[in-house]
């Protein structure tokens, strides 16, 4: 299916898009993986209200999403800036008007780095192979969740195309600080990785395009030289509490939308409690 004549206030579900413009994809109006982890503790509805209506565009260089559009061939496009940095106003100029048009602007040093790092990850012998296989990159999802009726949508990195006898292979690509496997579960945690994961996969397989055992796998880099990177699969329990706990902030969502109230953190005074580390910290100290 392509974008022509999408209606972004229009969900009717599971169908997909393979060509829908960035725009027209986030401003749809259902509910995203983003959402879902914004509107559950640590954070709260009514942050998340405040988030969705008014959004906040941030012109900030990211080095993982011009490493993408070098590695999957689409995004907005890259150009390169002939400054030392942005301090002259020639140089901003040039980098405002390229963000106006769409692009992703870029000073040399930094094109460099970006050329490198997806040189890396088409060297590595896991990830090179994988990114290298025929597949669809940025595909739109949309569908209707049967236990809440809530329209949910994703847009997955990178689908590979089914193969005989294989099972069915979605790639998300990351930036972090570490690219150690033993250390990414924190990563994980704290970004709510393990909630996108089952989300993406509820998707595809609402609209038919992968099987029941189909394997979500992250392509992992770090931002620093020599560029490290490493593909990762989450195990069973991080995909059960991923899936859980996007039933239940769906589940949230709706009655909030039912009945129109956006709660904060909490609703009567509450109680807080030192973290365990201050506890143990204080003992040591009044010991000594």
């Amino acid at each position: 299916m392509t974008a022509a004549g999408l209606e972004p206030t229009a969900v009717s579900g599971p169908w997909f898009v393979d060509d829908l413009p960035d725009p027209e994809y986030h401003a749809h109006p259902a509910f995203s993986s983003t959402g879902a982890r914004e509107i559950l503790p640590p954070s709260c509805p009514a942050l998340f209200l405040h988030r969705r209506d008014n959004p906040v565009t941030k012109p900030v260089f990211d080095l993982g999403k011009a490493a993408h559009r070098l590695v999957l061939g689409v995004g907005a496009e890259l150009v390169v800036i002939d400054a030392p940095d942005w301090r002259t106003k020639a140089a901003r100029e040039a980098r405002d008007e390229a963000i106006a048009a769409g692009q992703v602007p870029l000073l040399p040093d930094d094109h460099t780095v970006v050329e490198r790092m997806a040189a890396a990850l088409r060297a590595h012998p896991q990830a090179g192979p994988l990114l290298a296989l025929p597949g669809v990159p940025e595909r739109s999802l949309f569908w209707t969740d049967p236990d809440t009726g809530v329209e949910c949508r994703a847009r997955t990195d990178l689908m590979l195309n089914p193969a005989p006898g294989r099972r069915d292979v979605i790639l998300d690509y990351k930036t972090a600080r570490s690219a150690d496997p033993a250390t990414f579960g924190r990563t994980v945690a704290e970004y709510g990785f393990h909630q996108q994961q089952a989300w993406y996969l509820d998707a595809a397989r609402a609209n038919g395009l992968v099987g029941d055992d189909a394997v979500f796998l992250f392509v992992v880099q770090e931002k620093t030289p020599p560029f490290l990177v490493s593909v990762i699969e989450l195990d069973a329990v991080a995909a059960r509490i991923g899936r859980e706990r996007n039933a239940r902030a769906r589940a949230v969502y709706a009655e909030c939308t039912q009945t129109g109230s956006w709660p904060g953190y909490a609703a009567d005074v509450a109680v807080a409690s030192l973290p365990r580390w201050a506890e143990i910290q204080h003992e040591e100290d009044y010991q000594s």
